[in-house]
């Protein structure tokens, strides 16, 4: 029998990857009350920052027993920076434009193309 090392499926990973996005919303989320916390003079964003950023972490923990470390911060950052923008630009507090949706997407797709790339196992060097 060889060992197959090239591609490996994502099989089995789906929770994980719920669990990661799940973990990239919080992290717009206390992005967002860290903002309104007015440097932690503000109660309820301080709590609100507390929880979600406790919360995103484990979760991020959680992900990463079976997604490679790279990918899942790459992902869970640039999905909660794109949310954490597109929330800001909603509500008003950041502008829109074209050109700044464009990088968002961009963002956005990156993210997506690490998610869709086939994990690899890495293969030891020879000395």
């Amino acid at each position: 029998m060889t060992e197959n090392t090239g591609n490996i499926k994502n099989t089995g990973n789906g929770i994980f990857w719920i669990i990661l996005l799940a973990s990239a919303l919080l992290e717009a989320v206390w992005a967002t009350a860290l903002g309104l916390s007015n440097g932690f003079t503000q109660l309820m964003p301080t709590v609100v920052f507390a929880i979600t950023a406790v919360l995103s972490m484990l979760g991020l923990g959680i992900a990463v027993k079976r997604i490679p470390l790279g990918t899942a911060y790459a992902v869970w950052v640039g999905i909660g920076a794109a949310l954490t923008v597109g929330w800001a630009m909603i509500t008003g507090v950041e502008s829109a434009s074209p050109l700044k949706l464009l990088f968002i997407a961009g963002i956005v797709g990156c993210a997506a193309g690490l998610k869709a790339l086939p994990a690899e196992k890495p293969t030891a060097q020879a000395e």
